[in-house]
């Protein structure tokens, strides 16, 4: 005698039964369970938020193709379905309790999931799936759901399938009698909506794993276990992210006499014999959204959230979480809607309604918001800047908004810093659509070719700037030749510009000929520049790869550099050693040559300094902040640059960065300007740059009357640089689960920013003093959840945090070396979050477990360098002594 599984095997190796065979006249009974979890990543399984759904389901052949066993017509009849907790639960937190499967899912979808399914399977893979044509989404994809388990091949290898996922590359392994079904979800071809955040570090991680056990008996199937694990974590706290599991189960219970084989030649005899309304539908899942009925419109929602958005409150978390269900609402309004709040809302909530209307991203928000701002009207200047800046923050821009940009620009604008603004904003959307592929979209080559044939043709410096800045954010391959064209022959601050342009640039851009202009820079080969210039000459080399030679070049030249800057140079040299930066290694070796490394040049005095620290140090980010500050050789300031980067493996974002420049100067203390800057106009401003955005520049002065107008009528208020409500991460992803349901993972991060700077001078004191204020309240929200239609199981996760972080340089210059004593401090900042499992019913029931943490985190004055703490106790210890005002 021979037995079935050898026979199953002798089949498999003669080329017949492909896939799993079906007996004649046989009906196969299995039990059928589809379990879906929610819950923090690392969590236990057995206190998750979710549902069963079990039932029955019979099988059995309808018809076999007479000329190839391996083409078979299949029904699949789910049956006693029932719904319930996926964990043991008390009676009073179990929603399901006391309702039958029909109160549940209700009447006509429990008619329709209980109807049969018709598949046709070929050498093991669906061919076909019947169903009926109305029949209600949800139910369909539960079927859909089913029908997939039923498709395996019965050979190792790799193809590409259809089922309920889409389109995926799957590959099996065949042992004995079981069979694995491995999924590439990166891979399935599905629509789905997705969206993710424009750097690395502010999006969500994401991974999905789909595996799928046959074991099969008598060349069928015995019994199938499948599980889908989906992660989300925020790159920048992978202590908040959530997991989605899906489980399914197929068991067979027995087989029974069923009913014999129809007779036809064709499947379409065979449908038309069982039921002509019957018709044939895609495997793939049909995308399925239940409503909100008892959601509030947009104007009841904002009216909700309307007192949060008063500009005296936008420093706090509940500014940043209003502004992102505000932004929730808005995705889902029509134009009209969002037309009608703009229009009717006072003046002092605008800004906060147009940043969030732009941040929005939609056709109908763009629409609206260009509608109501009339670039002609010069009255609405702080409403124009406000939507144009929300635009250069935008997480996912399109084609169509760097196209209207273009437009206005083009057009008539009333304010020239309108004007600036806009062509600010298409360099920043010109590299973001890049960086996706779009570097060929007609609207990206059209602004690209506007930004660099204008900057060819203009001729004032007020233009050349505007294109450069535009350069600045766009970081085109392109535009460094027209960069180094400006940094080397440019005057003043144009110069200044565009070197740090080309500071931003990956190092691999930089090639041979952009570090030879900076070599000519920095040594002034070919003209005297500015020291704010060389110095950013100096940084970009040493940024760069330098050679042996670069690098001892530039320690050879100190102690012949203007005295500042020689200390300057000195500072970032140790800075570099001290920090560990790439470069620091040749700079060591370099340092062995006592020609380089001497007593004479590591000994110059100055005030000038360079220093970089770590904020935090964890195993998801890191992030550092960096202060460095040149004088003239009088003791003036000629530049404070404050910069905070956070950084992972993979990534860097530049989230912050306050410059503050000033020249000309020297004449209010009867001074001698330096080399190279004897006929610079008197000027000061600042200069900022947010989450990878540079800004539009602010200027305190310009001119020698302008100065003093301002000196004789200061308050020692700060100028404003940045303030307003930006989206971080906006992330969303749906997912079609194998067992049928929908689900969505969304996390979107919402910061209120408010950075004001200002610089302030006693010429009776003889003092200086700059002051960069940051105040921040960040909120992080995100919802994962599983829509089946008659159930929603899910989990909320919100974070939030305060802070404000103050950098102060004060300048004694009534002596010599003068004194410079500079602070940077964080105060407490209070952090909280919270965690919401859910299950609810239609119905409005609801079962919820919450957890929530709060902390503070203590204020902390981030230190420096030693001598400036030494420096700093001499001049608070001087001003003790005197009391009075500035002026």
């Amino acid at each position: 005698l021979v037995s079935s599984k050898m026979l199953f095997v002798f089949a498999f190796q003669t080329g017949h039964t492909t896939g799993p065979s079906l007996n004649n006249d046989k009906l196969y009974k299995f039990a059928y369970s589809a379990e879906v979890y929610v819950d923090r990543v690392k969590a236990s399984l057995q206190k998750s938020a979710g549902y069963r759904i079990s039932s029955g389901v019979d099988v059995n052949l309808l018809w076999r193709n007479p000329d190839n066993d391996d083409d078979q017509l299949v029904k699949i009849t789910i049956k006693d379905v029932q719904v319930e907790n996926v964990n043991e639960r008390p009676a009073a937190e179990n929603i399901f309790k006391g309702k039958s499967t029909e109160k549940i899912i209700g009447k006509d979808y429990l008619e329709a999931l209980q109807r049969p399914i018709v598949v046709e399977l070929v050498r093991g893979k669906v061919k076909t799936f019947y169903s009926y044509q109305n029949e209600p989404g949800f139910t369909q994809n539960i079927k859909r759901g089913l029908a997939s388990l039923f498709q395996l091949q019965l050979h190792s290898g790799s193809s590409r399938e259809v089922d309920i996922s889409g389109k995926c590359n799957t590959t099996y392994h065949v042992r004995q009698d079981q069979v694995t079904k491995i999924k590439d979800l990166n891979s399935c071809e599905i629509e789905r909506k997705r969206l993710t955040s424009h750097n690395r570090i502010l999006d969500v991680g994401t991974k999905g794993t789909s595996a799928t056990i046959y074991v099969l008996e008598d060349s069928f199937i015995k019994s199938v276990k499948a599980e889908e694990n989906f992660v989300f974590v925020l790159n920048y706290r992978r202590k908040t992210g959530a997991k989605i599991v899906s489980k399914q189960r197929l068991e067979l219970k027995s087989v029974q006499a069923g009913m014999g084989l129809i007779a036809a030649k064709q499947v379409a005899g065979v449908i038309k014999t069982l039921d002509p309304n019957y018709v044939a539908i895609p495997l793939e899942a049909e995308p399925v959204k239940s409503e909100c009925k008892k959601c509030p419109s947009l104007s009841e929602h904002w009216q909700s959230i309307r007192e949060h958005m008063h500009p005296d409150k936008l420093s706090k978390p509940e500014a940043a979480k209003s502004f992102l269900s505000f932004i929730q609402n808005i995705r889902k309004a029509t134009k009209e809607e969002i037309l009608k709040i703009i229009r009717s809302e006072k003046q002092e909530f605008l800004p906060q309604v147009v940043d969030a209307v732009t941040s929005a991203q939609t056709p109908e928000s763009l629409e609206a918001v260009l509608e109501f701002l009339d670039f002609k009207d010069e009255s609405t200047f702080i409403l124009q800047e406000r939507f144009l800046y929300a635009c250069g923050f935008a997480s996912h821009p399109s084609e169509m908004l760097l196209k209207l940009l273009t437009e206005k620009f083009k057009g008539d604008v009333a304010k020239q810093e309108i004007r600036e603004t806009i062509v600010i904003v298409m360099g920043a959307l010109i590299r973001k659509l890049c960086e996706r592929d779009g570097c060929k979209l007609p609207a990206v080559l059209e602004a690209k070719r506007l930004i660099l044939n204008r900057l060819e043709k203009a001729s004032k410096d007020d233009n050349v700037q505007m294109y450069l800045l535009a350069l600045k954010n766009a970081l085109l391959p392109e535009g460094i030749p027209v960069l180094l064209k400006y940094a080397e022959s440019g005057e003043g601050p144009i110069s200044s510009l565009a070197a740090t342009a080309l500071q931003r640039y990956d190092p691999s851009f930089l090639t041979k000929e952009v570090k030879e202009t900076m070599n000519r820079i920095y040594h002034q080969t070919r003209k005297v520049h500015e020291k704010t210039v060389r110095t950013t000459a100096a940084a970009i080399i040493l940024n760069s790869n330098p050679s042996y030679m670069e690098v001892k070049n530039i320690l050879l030249s100190i102690g012949e550099l203007p005295m500042e800057m020689n200390k300057y140079m000195l500072s970032m040299i140790q800075d570099i050693l001290h920090f560990e930066m790439p470069s620091s290694k040749m700079i060591r070796k370099v340092l062995k040559d006592m020609h380089a490394h001497n007593y004479d040049r590591f000994s110059k005095m100055g005030s000038s300094s360079a220093y970089t620290g770590y904020i935090t140090r964890g195993p998801d980010v890191s992030s550092t902040y960096s202060l460095d500050i040149l004088y003239s050789g009088s003791g003036i300031l000629r530049r404070s640059n404050m910069n905070i980067h956070v950084f992972d493996r993979n990534a860097e974002l530049h989230a912050i960065q306050v410059v503050i420049e000033a020249q000309g100067l020297e004449s209010i203390i009867a001074a001698t300007p330096d080399e190279g800057e004897e006929n610079l106009d008197s000027f000061a401003g600042m200069s900022a740059i947010l989450f990878d955005f540079q800004l539009r520049p602010v200027t305190f002065f310009q001119g020698y009357g302008d100065l003093m107008s301002k000196m004789l009528s200061a308050t020692g208020d700060a100028m404003n640089v940045v303030k307003g409500l930006v989206l971080l991460t906006d992330f969303l992803q749906e997912i079609q689960l194998q067992s049928g349901p929908t689900a969505s993972a969304e996390f979107m991060g919402g910061l209120a920013i408010d950075i004001s700077g200002g610089m302030e001078f006693s010429l009776w004191y003889r003092e200086s003093k700059t002051n960069v204020k940051n105040r921040i309240a960040v909120f992080v929200a995100g919802n994962t959840e599983v829509d089946s239609f008659f159930v929603k199981t899910g989990m909320e996760t919100t974070l939030e945090a305060e802070t404000a972080l103050d950098f102060i340089s004060t300048v004694q210059f009534s002596q010599y070396p003068f004194l410079v004593c500079m602070q940077m401090d964080r105060v407490e900042s209070p952090f909280r979050t919270h965690m919401t499992k859910y299950e609810s019913l239609p119905s409005g029931q609801r079962y919820t477990a919450r957890r929530g943490k709060a902390a503070a985190l203590a204020g902390n004055e981030y230190p420096l360098h030693q001598e400036n703490s030494n420096m700093c106790k001499k001049v608070f210890g001087a001003k003790s002594d005197s009391a009075g005002s500035w002026f």
